[in-house]
Parts: structure tokens; C-alpha cells; sequence
């Protein structure tokens, strides 16, 4: 069955957000001149995009079309004085603080994701220099940093996941099947097979079989390894969350499968051996680009002669990847700190000059990832209440909305991709 379209969670109120948990979200800025001209720049939004922004009493900032997407503002100088300060870092950590909400934010979100270079006016594109901000030095991906930044996202509890993912436990897109138009037929009945799927395509791509030896660079909760060896692999698999390293030992051991699956608490960096494939699904994001180049030399340094690479990554158009790159955005802030989505001339390019690896094949599925995220964005607002009982608050729900909402838009519009690439040494392809 597919699941009852899930309710956005609940508008904080005043007063209600932990000022030591959430800093920069219960602190208001202070930036009139700024504001001034946030409005001024929503108004124009609006207009361009067909946009309805409500403010209290359900008063139209500016004209909108009937059927318009809404941006309701219930504590608009606050959102004004945000965004004026920070941008789009202003804008999520108003909608945490209840300044704003939509009655469909995924509408909302897909019209703003739609071409979002044209949102800001090309005349007005001086005024990005007065917020935006470059990651700061603490989380860049190192070896030193990695960890903590794998630690504030995937060590939040292994609870908190398992309440909103299918029962393989994976976090990254499932493969679904299609309708004859080639739309993806997803629903949580589906979901465990559509993610066996995905799983199965890169391990045959990679060319796993009996007897193969596999590194795994990122375990996730160890679907994939479980996977590998059950068709008789061996599989070393790397992680540096401890939360999922114990989880993953666990589901490995219930499945009898000890004897073929070592998870380890291990940087990529330091992975020792030689291996006839390297399957890593989605965690090259969290490398950041200025290691894009050690992680390819990693892999390509352990794969033995003959093997084969196969990789599941977001991707995003080159030229938005560059003009990203160094920014510091809100996801970056909150969801995933020293992450960088690459894309795929980023990957040819750090394989070419770092490698003897270049891309064999492709395969695109954008649409399979939107669907995904949105099982898991109606599944997690519809169990606000047992997140709220893990110790989870409200700024951190909301948080979590905007997140799984803002990436299905990103999917749904063809902002971001989703590719499974094959890579091979060119005298191994022959």
C-alpha cells in the first residue's frame, strides 16, 4: 500500500527553541537594511516564479496566480532579518524556528529548486557576497575531522533510522520498478525489493561472484556486504560510525555470515589489501573535493589487477558543482558538514588525473531517488511521535523535514541525479 500523503510537522513557537542545542536557530538577527532588501527580493521571486507568500492574516506579499505555491510567513520580520543575514542558511533556519511553513512544501520547494541560478536577478547577484560563507577549516573531511562529521549524522541513533527506512536498512536510492511511461512504481510494499535491486545492479557491475574479494567503502548497516557475501564474495567493508559498525556486525552475524564480512572502523584512507572489486554506495558526498583525488588513488592503490570499481553517487550539473564548491550551505551546516556532491566530469577528471580508472559505463536514476525520499521524508513525519520519544525536539524534526523535502525536490526537478558508475583500468576493459 502506499502511505497517506504525511503533514508537515508542527510550527515551533517563541521561546520553545534550546538555545544551547540550536544557537544561530533561537537567535534572531538583527539586519534592517538587509531585511529591507530580502523582502524586496522574495517580492520578485514571487512574482517570476508564480509564487503566493502569504504574510499573517493570509495577506499576499505580492499578487500571486490561483493554485500558486505558498510560502506562508508567520513571523515574517523574523524570516526577513534571517535571510538578510545568511541566505539560504537564514531560510532553513527559519523554517526550523517555525518562521515559515507551506501547506505543500514539496510544491514550494519544487518551483525554488527549479533553475535556482535564476532566482537571484543577474543584477542582484553582488548581494550573495554579504552572506555567504565558506566552510569552516573544523570540517573539512581530514582524517582528524571525518569522523566527527560522520559521527553528527550517522551516530544520531540507530532508532531514529530504522523508523523511517525500509527494512534493508539502506540509506541511499532504491531502484524501483517502472510503469510502461518509464515512471518509477514506488510504494513501502515494494520498497525492500527495489533496494535488493539497486544492491544487485552494482554488485553485477562490479562483477561479484563466488570467490570474489570486495572492499566496501562505506557499510551503511551492512545490506550490501550481506548481499555480497551471500553470493559467496568476501567482503571487507569500512565504516567510522560506531553506531552502524555494531548494528552491521550484529545483522552480519545473523546472518551466518561471519566467516565472509569483516566490518571495520576504518578512514577509506587507511584501507590495506588487494581486492577484486570496490563497491561504495553514496559516500564519496561526504569526502569533500579537496580528497576527491586521495580517494580515487586509495582505490585504485587496493584494486588488483583486473578488478573492477563500481560506484552509486548523487551527482549535480558541473557547472553548479563549481559554483557551489566552497560554500557553505545549511545542509552543510546541519545535515551533512564537509560533504560536497561531485559531479560526473568531477569523478572522470579526479580518476583520469589521480588513476589509471576511467568510466565504462553509467547509468542514470534521478526520479528512483525522488520516490525514495519521498517514503522516507511520509514515514518519518508520520512517526513524529516515536522520533519525539527518542529525545529528538521539535527545531530537529522540522530540520529533518526540510532536509528529506528539500533533496526530493532536488531529484524531482533533475537538480540532482543519482548515477551507478562503473570504473576499470582501459587494459582490463579489452
Amino acid at each position: 500500500m502506499t502511505l497517506p500523503a504525511a503533514q508537515p510537522v508542527a510550527a515551533a513557537s517563541p521561546g520553545v527553541v534550546d538555545a544551547r542545542q540550536w544557537p544561530d536557530v533561537a537567535r534572531t538577527p538583527h539586519v534592517p537594511a538587509r531585511a529591507a532588501v530580502a523582502r524586496r527580493l522574495l517580492g520578485r521571486i514571487a512574482r517570476r516564479r508564480g509564487l503566493r507568500v502569504e504574510l499573517p492574516g493570509a495577506r499576499p506579499l505580492v499578487p500571486a496566480p490561483a493554485g500558486a505555491p505558498v510560502l506562508r510567513l508567520h513571523r515574517p520580520d523574523a524570516f526577513f532579518h534571517r535571510i538578510g543575514e545568511s541566505g539560504l542558511i537564514g531560510f532553513g533556519e527559519s523554517y526550523q524556528a517555525g518562521d515559515w511553513d507551506s501547506p505543500d512544501l514539496i510544491a514550494l520547494l519544487t518551483e525554488l529548486a527549479t533553475a535556482p541560478e535564476t532566482l537571484v536577478p543577474t543584477g542582484a547577484q553582488w548581494l550573495r557576497r554579504l552572506y555567504v560563507q565558506r566552510p569552516p577549516a573544523t570540517e573539512l573531511s581530514t582524517p582528524d575531522n571525518s569522523r566527527t562529521n560522520i559521527h553528527r549524522h550517522y551516530d544520531l541513533s540507530n532508532e531514529l533510522f530504522a523508523l523511517f527506512l525500509d527494512p534493508t536498512l539502506s540509506y541511499s536510492s532504491a531502484i524501483f520498478p517502472t510503469a510502461a511511461d518509464g515512471a518509477p512504481l514506488a510504494s513501502w510494499d515494494t520498497f525492500p525489493a527495489a533496494q535488493h535491486r539497486k544492491i544487485d545492479r552494482l554488485l553485477d557491475l562490479a562483477g561479484v561472484g563466488p570467490g570474489s574479494r570486495v572492499l566496501e567503502i562505506g557499510t551503511g548497516w551492512g545490506e550490501l556486504a550481506i548481499r555480497a557475501a551471500a553470493r559467496g564474495a568476501r567482503v571487507v567493508s569500512l565504516t567510522l560510525s560506531e553506531e552502524q559498525l555494531a548494528l552491521a556486525r550484529r545483522r552480519v552475524a545473523d546472518a551466518g555470515l561471519t566467516d565472509r564480512v569483516e566490518v571495520r572502523l576504518c578512514d577509506y584512507r587507511a584501507a590495506e589489501g588487494e581486492f577484486d572489486a570496490v563497491v561504495s554506495v553514496e559516500m564519496i558526498e561526504a569526502v569533500g573535493r579537496p580528497f576527491w583525488p586521495v580517494y580515487f588513488a586509495t582505490i585504485d592503490r587496493v584494486l588488483a589487477p583486473g578488478g573492477r570499481v563500481a560506484l552509486q553517487t548523487i551527482t549535480m550539473p558541473h557547472e553548479r558543482m563549481l559554483a557551489s564548491s566552497g560554500t557553505y550551505t545549511w545542509i552543510l551546516k546541519y545535515i551533512f558538514p564537509g560533504g560536497q556532491i561531485p559531479s560526473t566530469e568531477a569523478v572522470r577528471q579526479a580518476a583520469a588525473r589521480h588513476t589509471g580508472l576511467r568510466p565504462a559505463r553509467c547509468d542514470s536514476f534521478g526520479p528512483h531517488y525522488a520516490q525514495t525520499l519521498r517514503l522516507w521524508r511520509e514515514r518519518f513525519t508520520e512517526r513524529a511521535d516515536e522520533v519525539d520519544a527518542l529525545g529528538f525536539d521539535l527545531v530537529f524534526r522540522r530540520m529533518w523535514e526540510l532536509y528529506l523535502a528539500y533533496s526530493e525536490a532536488g531529484f524531482a526537478t533533475g537538480y540532482l541525479n543519482v548515477q551507478q558508475i562503473l570504473l576499470t583500468r582501459p587494459e582490463a576493459a579489452r
